[in-house]
């Protein structure tokens, strides 16, 4: 990580579920107390964190606890970047929406994203952020590379209509272009 930093990357994203949390632990490990300026941290949370009924998805129960426990894992006060880690076609998207505008006002998180969604689950997410004056994605999160380039047809002609910002996972195909 601070080779990274030495070269002049500023992101550094992860997700509640990597290894169960211990992605976040050791990237709060590394970072504890000389977080550069400029450094900025962004997680994800959707999937499992547990066997009980309330340990996924993207309720409210759900976003608000596990973006508490990235806090503690990443040992900071405020996340860059929340980002949604699939669409949850059990939680209304108000719900969710509403969630992540509360966990920015409460100064947790920065911004919001989402990953692994459809233009349709974008375009739906802005409108409900727009009509309740609540703040709105910034970016999303996509499979794109040159084994893999579908994100052309939909998600990257919505991301430029909505003025988002695309991180990319998975530039190398899992290994196959490297």
């Amino acid at each position: 990580i601070d080779m990274c930093i030495d070269a002049g990357i500023n992101l550094i994203d992860t997700a509640n579920v990597y290894s169960d949390g211990e992605s976040e632990n050791i990237i709060g490990e590394v970072l504890a107390g000389k977080r550069p300026q400029g450094v900025l941290l962004a997680t994800k949370a959707r999937f499992g964190m547990g066997e009980g009924p309330n340990d996924s998805g993207l309720s409210r129960y759900h976003l608000v606890r596990e973006c508490e426990a990235s806090l503690k894992r990443l040992k900071t006060d405020v996340i860059d970047l929340y980002q949604v880690h699939e669409w949850d076609g059990q939680t209304p998207l108000e719900e969710t929406m509403e969630a992540l505008d509360t966990l920015i006002k409460q100064g947790k998180v920065r911004y919001v994203g989402c990953s692994n969604y459809s233009g349709w689950h974008i375009m739906k997410a802005l409108g409900i952020a727009d009509r309740a004056g609540s703040s709105r994605f910034v970016s999303q999160q996509i499979y794109y590379s040159l084994q893999g380039r579908e994100a052309e047809y939909e998600l990257i002609p919505v991301t430029i209509d909505q003025g988002l910002g695309i991180l990319v996972w998975s530039p190398l195909a899992g290994g196959l272009l490297s």
